[in-house]
């Protein structure tokens, strides 16, 4: 039987936020949270915009399902992501007891795993998936941004 919501279908909504984030001339990362099957949570980098380093992709994604569940846990969440949480996100996920994260692109120098940041011990972490279309739209925004 054929799932039409599964992992690849909430990572390409993840890739549409960010788009959104590459239209307004932000980092292009997008972010979805999901829980029994329904998006309870769209974000984008709105670092620029809100002129905020804090305003990550993930963490506007947490604050926003947070204010969905009516509370600070994300137990029975997923979280998709474009590229792999950074150390303040993973924090921050670890706080939220997220019980699983699924990434796309890796990020070697400033990734949560690259790091070493600890997530919550429930948590549960995979990446790569559609990581080759959130790494050319990455690659494309800097690209254009150093010309």
């Amino acid at each position: 039987m054929i799932q039409p919501f599964d992992d690849t279908y909430y990572m390409k909504k993840a890739l549409q936020e960010a788009e959104e984030a590459y239209d307004k001339g932000e980092v292009p990362v997008g972010a979805i949270i999901v829980v029994k099957d329904k998006i309870i949570a769209r974000a984008h980098n709105l670092t620029e915009q809100l002129n905020d380093v804090t305003a990550h992709a993930e963490m506007q994604a947490i604050t926003s399902a947070a204010n969905f569940l009516g509370g600070k846990y994300l137990k029975e969440c997923t979280l998709y992501v474009t590229l792999e949480p950074c150390q303040m996100c993973a924090g921050a996920l670890y706080w939220s007891q997220i019980s699983r994260i699924v990434f796309a692109a890796t990020d070697l120098e400033r990734g949560c795993r690259a790091l070493g940041t600890k997530l919550h011990p429930k948590t549960k972490i995979e990446g790569g998936l559609l990581a080759e279309e959130a790494s050319e739209l990455l690659k494309r925004f800097f690209s254009k941004k150093r010309n």
